[in-house]
């Protein structure tokens, strides 16, 4: 595990995460099967590759008249094309007819071409001349107004991949496919406990000194958007015994273990012991090079997860942002950014170099474009929190941002 001077210097984001991955690979080789019906905002374990064309059956996008493209060349106002309808195709029977030359069916968007027919002209451009006899005003190009067999999905192509989290129009691919069991990977158990001495339950009002318990609730509610099945084991007090029988607890139930508090140093240091003692490989990161979040530990103890997160509720939220996060949603895997809109910084902002800044902005709307404003604020106060729309990203070797300057914003989901 490298020397503990090694040990203690505080870690990029990056680094923890290289740290950290080959003792949890193992989660992400675990599968179970849920109905369709479930399926929603899970992540798929494996695959999916298509087990039969989408469409199967050449279908019109248009309502007209099935032809063979060939008998409209050459067709103009002055003198149409002539066909010769054979009757209509009704949504959901395949006609039985076989187009010769010079011959058509009347079809509705979404309907079966007969054999014989590659194209559709559309309603607009026919002439009906009665008894059966239609004339088309302009040619049609082969393969015109019509899906062909495959166009949507060709079979054995990989149509969603392993790791992609089910949305709606995933739900809709499978349902193509025949797909009613989805093989997906189980939720995460996410265990989260508050320390200290001075927490007390929100139900409580608070003495001198006192504060109730944020951190539970929003590490709580951050693990469930992740889509995790989480428990909220409620406060432990500064206390040697109690937190190592409440932490043993934790981790024989759950596969991350996410304690919250302890700023100050020596019950910072306190827990990252007991981390150490628990099991192998222990502690693996002592402190980050993040900010708001640098008291940040972590490790590993028996397969398990364990984090310690700071006290302060704007920085407990960042470190699960940006540290636990990612291994809940399988996004430290998928190598997969979300979608960041941009706009312009309405003020400086100031970064300490040798480190990753993460800044509580508002979004203001600029006619198409957005204004980007920071957040002032200490990282105690949950309020700064609950006013931000995202964050502002500042690289670890980037000193500050100027004011004017287009900066990408994640959105805090």
């Amino acid at each position: 595990m490298g020397s503990r001077s090694e040990l203690f210097k505080v870690k990029t984001l990056a680094e923890v995460a290289e740290t950290l991955k080959p003792y949890v690979q193992s989660f992400y080789e675990r599968s179970e099967e849920v109905s369709l019906t479930e399926s929603f905002g899970r992540i798929l374990a494996k695959d999916i590759k298509v087990t039969a064309p989408v469409p199967h059956y050449r279908k019109s996008t248009v309502d007209g008249l099935a032809v063979r493209a060939s008998d409209t060349f050459g067709a103009s106002e002055s003198m149409p094309a002539l066909i010769q309808c054979l009757g209509e195709v009704y949504m959901g029977i395949a006609p039985v007819e076989s187009l010769k030359p010079g011959e058509g069916m009347l079809i509705p968007t979404g309907g079966m071409l007969p054999e014989g027919a590659d194209a559709v002209v559309m309603v607009e451009h026919l002439e009906d001349f009665g008894q059966g006899l239609y004339g088309v005003g302009k040619p049609i190009a082969p393969a015109e107004n019509l899906i062909d067999i495959g166009e949507d999905l060709s079979e054995g192509e990989v149509i969603i991949s392993r790791f992609t989290k089910i949305r709606p129009q995933e739900m809709g691919l499978l349902a193509s496919q025949g797909v009613i069991f989805v093989p997906v990977l189980p939720r995460f158990k996410v265990g989260i406990m508050s320390t200290g001495d001075e927490i007390i339950s929100p139900e409580v009002n608070p003495a001198p000194a006192e504060s109730r318990d944020i951190n539970g609730y929003t590490l709580l509610g951050q693990a469930l958007e992740a889509g995790a099945e989480a428990k909220y084991y409620g406060i432990v007090k500064d206390d040697a015994e109690e937190l190592r029988q409440m932490l043993q607890k934790m981790i024989k139930e759950n596969d991350v273990v996410i304690l919250s508090g302890g700023s100050s140093v020596g019950v910072r240091d306190f827990s990252a012991q007991l981390i150490e003692e628990l099991g192998k490989p222990g502690l693996l990161f002592h402190g980050l090079a993040l900010r708001p979040g640098k008291p940040a530990i972590g490790g590993v103890v028996d397969g398990k997860l364990i984090f310690g997160l700071p006290g302060h509720p704007a920085s407990a939220m960042v470190v699960f942002d940006c540290v636990v996060r990612p291994w809940l949603d399988v996004s430290v895997l998928r190598n997969q950014s979300y979608p960041e809109p941009e706009g312009t910084l309405t003020q400086n902002i100031y970064s300490g170099s040798g480190r990753e800044e993460f800044v509580r902005v508002r979004l203001l709307p600029d006619g198409k474009d957005w204004r980007i404003e920071p957040i002032r604020g200490k990282s105690g106060l949950i309020r700064t929190m609950v006013l931000a729309d995202g964050i502002v990203h500042i690289d670890l070797d980037t000193e500050g941002i100027e004011a004017g300057k287009r900066v990408k914003v994640r959105i805090l989901r």
